[in-house]
């Protein structure tokens, strides 16, 4: 090995720790981003799939009878 060799695998193994962490972060970095990437599109298809679902329900409509109310009025507005 020439000596060029040498001196650049002893500093290659005197940072190799600092490397490996290096390596280690980014990778986890991008682990994360992915998963979270993952996560909105899934959320992303179920809330359109729901929106969807739902346009496609009939109208829910309530009926009120207001005749026990008018009836009252009338009472107190005939006293």
């Amino acid at each position: 090995m020439s000596q060029e060799k040498v001196e650049r695998y002893k500093k290659e193994k005197a940072n190799r720790k600092q490397t490996m962490k290096k390596d280690k972060a980014k990778s986890i970095a991008a682990r994360t981003a992915g998963v979270i990437v993952c996560i909105a599109l899934i959320g992303w298809i179920g809330y359109s799939g729901y929106s969807k679902w739902e346009a496609k329900q009939p109208a829910k409509t309530t009926t009120v009878s207001t005749d026990a109310l008018s009836g009252y009025l009338d009472e107190l507005s005939t006293e």
